[in-house]
């Protein structure tokens, strides 16, 4: 019985590679005008420029700073944080009991370990500072320096 289902999945199979049309057949050689509006190349400007300028949010990496239910430690860390590294953002986030704290926007993981290391030699937190990936926001000032670089 096996021996006739395998006869008969071969003949199947076999007539129909026969059944299919050659390719040569079926080709045809045509041309395709495309008519386009020049609205689309002034479009595709603008939005190039408002790319250009916006922000993007990439891949990268966080420091984890804090968690913490002590509200007052919490907002003195942040002021630290603000005042001493103004050009880096500072993430708060409430979950009930636990205040967590992340900072800045780093691509490399290195930039992020340098700024750990100057957060914990000047001694105003106390636990560990984590590095951890997160999607950042990649301002375009840092774009335009890293292109001309």
């Amino acid at each position: 019985m096996k021996k006739l289902y395998g006869l008969l999945f071969f003949i199947i199979s076999s007539t129909a590679g026969f059944a299919q049309t050659d390719a040569a057949d079926t080709v045809v050689v045509t041309k395709v005008t495309v008519h386009k509006d020049p609205r689309l190349d002034i479009l595709a400007k603008a939005e190039a420029e408002i790319n250009s300028v916006s922000a993007r949010f990439v891949k990268g990496y966080r420091l984890f700073v804090l968690k913490s239910n002590n509200r007052e430690y919490a907002m003195k860390v942040r002021s630290y944080l603000l005042q001493n590294f103004p050009e880096e953002k500072v993430i708060m986030t409430y979950q009930s009991p636990f205040i967590k704290m992340k900072f800045g926007d780093f691509e490399d993981k290195k930039d992020a370990e340098r700024y750990r290391d100057m957060i914990l030699r000047d001694g105003i937190i106390t636990g560990g500072i984590y590095v951890v990936p997160d999607t950042i926001e990649l301002k375009p000032d840092k774009i335009k320096l890293e292109e001309e670089q």
